[in-house]
């Protein structure tokens, strides 16, 4: 086989069909977010405004968090030195995991190099190692969440999203006696829509079966210390695993999973994507448990972040711009076509210096191509009223206000 043709020839559909990805090189500037330097070969760096960015509070560069990880730098050097089983084990994470553990109401937490990780390796491992398991996952579960499901070998089952009667249909019609998992997220990224998590887990339970919920993109921002959305609709004790990241709103990088002792002590000791991974660094550490206890001590950040992206949606609507529903912080922008997206995309950064990244096929289904928008507290509003003149003009020079109506 010539696997340079082969290479060369996949990557060249992606380029015709608009969908290859180009990545921005950023240079982040401690306490100016939003505002970063992009680098490009051959040009000088220039200061654009990032509109799409997952550190949703800022708090990638909150001064507390930075003096955390510097101080643990200073003190205990770079890297862990092992997995966590061979001399990887600090105290930070030690400290880490009980704040995760307390912030989410459960016996322990356990913490992984990434959100992709956790989800992974745990429901691989609680598939695989449940006898006769059966996983039930919302058909718009995150990538990792299905690549957990499809490497346990378990029978898997998928149901409409957000159908509490679709999965009660299918839990019903199941052996009573066989292990369940009921696995779903509780806001989609990419339509920002909520899902009904005290339904779930009553139907979950009502059949036996434990209730799986990836908190990625609520952690930090709902609920009164930001333990999420099952905080938020109290449901916290109905959640039998959640499972969240410490990269989005708590700024830093790495995933877990809080539920019984006994529950992750089991992932812990069966996991191979925890037992066989080097351990997060313990400024990592150091800097996301600082992050943890400011973001969990200041419920205003989330009632400032809320109101940001009421404002912005209110703006995009006034505009005319085609802002799709959504009942969260995320606040997607319709174009529905691949190449157009990029197009918007270069324009809005060539032309406004403004960083939007287009999300195409297969992060979303072909047709609803978007831009994401993910306004935080920092973004002002003159930084709105600079972005919604900017897309009115790209809207116009692509003809896409017709387009999105149109589809």
């Amino acid at each position: 086989m010539d696997y340079e043709a082969f290479f060369t020839g996949h990557l060249s559909r992606l380029h015709q069909e608009g969908r290859y990805r180009v990545f921005a090189e950023l240079e982040r500037i401690v306490g100016a977010f939003p505002r970063a330097r992009l680098h490009r070969e051959g040009q000088a760096p220039r200061d654009v405004t990032v509109w799409c960015s997952n550190d949703y509070l800022a708090m990638g560069q909150h001064p507390t968090v930075v003096a955390a990880m510097r101080e643990a730098i200073d003190a205990q050097g770079s890297g862990a030195g092992g997995t966590r089983n061979i001399s990887g084990t600090n105290t930070l994470h030690a400290a880490l995991e009980r704040e995760l553990a307390n912030l989410h109401e459960k016996e322990a937490a356990l913490v992984f190099t990434s959100g992709y990780v956790a989800n992974e390796t745990t429901l691989q491992t609680l598939g695989a190692m449940l006898p006769g398991c059966e996983l039930y996952s919302d058909q718009l579960n995150h990538a990792s969440m299905i690549a957990g499901i499809r490497h346990s070998g378990a029978v898997r089952k998928i149901f409409r999203h957000n159908d509490v009667a679709d999965l009660e249909r299918l839990l019903a019609a199941a052996d009573p006696a066989a292990p369940k998992l009921v696995a779903f997220e509780s806001v989609y990224s990419m339509d920002g829509d909520v899902s009904p998590i005290n339904e779930i887990c009553d139907v979950a339970h009502r059949y036996g079966a434990l209730a799986y919920l990836d908190e990625v993109h609520a952690v930090g921002m709902y609920g009164e210390r930001g333990a999420g959305v099952a905080e938020r609709d109290g449901a916290l004790s109905k959640v039998d695993i959640v499972q969240g990241t410490l990269a989005k709103a708590f700024g830093v990088v790495g995933g877990y999973i809080a539920s019984t002792a006994a529950t992750v002590d089991f992932v812990r000791s069966c996991g191979s994507g925890f037992i066989f991974t080097t351990s997060l660094p313990p400024a990592i550490a150091a800097a996301a448990l600082a992050s943890v206890r400011h973001v969990s001590g200041h419920p205003e950040l989330r009632v400032r972040h809320q109101e940001r992206a009421t404002a912005l949606k209110r703006r995009l609507a006034a505009a005319g711009l085609p802002v799709m529903p959504s009942e969260t912080h995320i606040v997607p922008l319709l174009v529905g076509n691949a190449a157009l997206c990029k197009q918007a995309s270069d324009l809005l950064l060539e032309r406004h210096a403004i960083y939007v990244q287009p999300i195409n096929y297969p992060t979303v289904p072909r047709g609803t191509e978007r831009l994401r928008l993910t306004p935080t507290p920092l973004h002002g509003d003159e930084c709105m009223a600079d972005l919604v003149a900017a897309l009115q003009e790209v809207w116009q020079t692509l003809g896409l206000s017709a387009r999105a109506a149109a589809e």
